[in-house]
């Protein structure tokens, strides 16, 4: 299993499209802007075929601390969920995976 950083997608797309690097990575970032932005205003993002993205609260609760064993207050915060569309489901489990 390979990690592709931001640089290897734009570069990927680059390729695909024949656009220029500097206006992809524009581009994907303005869109990676736009979803944190979202996500912040507690909405929820849906990309029909990929998924869907949203905004999740977890209540305070209580823990302990694995080495001292004393009981540790752990306050509520707000997670993102997401949930894999059909056609992504469909990709990630097809028996022939499909190469760049």
């Amino acid at each position: 299993m390979a990690t592709i950083t931001k640089k290897e997608l734009v570069d990927i797309i680059a390729e695909k499209t024949d656009v220029n690097q500097s206006t992809i990575k524009t581009i994907v970032q303005q869109f990676l802007d736009e979803i944190s932005l979202e996500l912040a205003k507690s909405n929820r993002l849906e990309f029909r075929d990929f998924g869907i993205f949203e905004v999740k609260e977890r209540a305070a609760r209580m823990a302990q601390n694995p080495k001292t064993m004393e009981p540790v207050e752990v306050p509520a915060k707000r997670t993102v969920k997401f949930k894999m569309g059909r056609g992504m489901r469909e990709g990630m489990n097809s028996k022939s995976k499909k190469k760049r």
